[in-house]
C-alpha cells in the first residue's frame, strides 16, 4: 500500500547554483549532499522542519548524449511546486526582500490566499495558504 510521496525530481541546469537559490533565496533547507554516480551529486532539499518530502535536484550531468539533452530541454518545465505557508502575505515580503520577484502577489483565490513567482530556471512556485478548516 502507498503511504505517501516521498522525493519529487527537479531538474536543473547546476545543482550548485540551484541549491544556493533555493536555500538562500527561498530558504529550504539542504537534507542531503552525497556522491551520486561517476559525474553528479544526490542533493536533497526540503521546506525546514518538514520530514515528509524532499526535493532531488537532479542535474543535466548525471546523463550523457540523448538524453542528457532530453534532460535538459525539461529544465525550466518541472511541474508547479506548491508550498504550504501559514501566512502568505509574510512570506511574500520576506522572499520580496530577499530579491524574488512575483508574477501574482498574494491573492484570494476563493479556497486561499495564494502568490506565484518563478524558481532560476523558469519554474513556477506557488505560495498558497489555506483556510485553517482545510488543512
Amino acid at each position: 500500500m502507498i503511504e505517501h510521496v516521498s522525493v519529487i525530481t527537479l531538474i536543473v541546469h547546476d545543482q550548485y547554483e540551484a541549491l544556493r537559490f533555493y536555500t538562500e533565496k527561498l530558504g529550504l533547507e539542504k537534507r542531503m549532499d552525497i556522491p551520486y554516480g561517476e559525474h553528479g551529486r544526490w542533493i536533497t532539499i526540503a521546506p525546514r522542519g518538514d520530514q515528509s518530502l524532499q526535493i532531488v535536484l537532479q542535474g543535466i550531468d548525471w546523463f550523457e548524449g540523448e538524453e542528457r539533452a532530453r534532460k535538459e530541454a525539461q529544465v525550466g518545465q518541472n511541474p508547479t511546486l506548491v508550498f504550504a505557508v501559514d501566512n502568505c502575505q509574510q512570506t511574500y515580503e520576506e522572499l520580496l526582500g530577499r530579491g524574488l520577484e512575483f508574477t501574482q502577489p498574494p491573492t484570494n483565490s476563493g479556497w486561499g490566499i495564494q502568490a506565484t513567482t518563478k524558481d532560476l530556471y523558469g519554474n513556477t512556485l506557488v505560495l498558497a495558504e489555506y483556510p485553517k478548516h482545510q488543512q
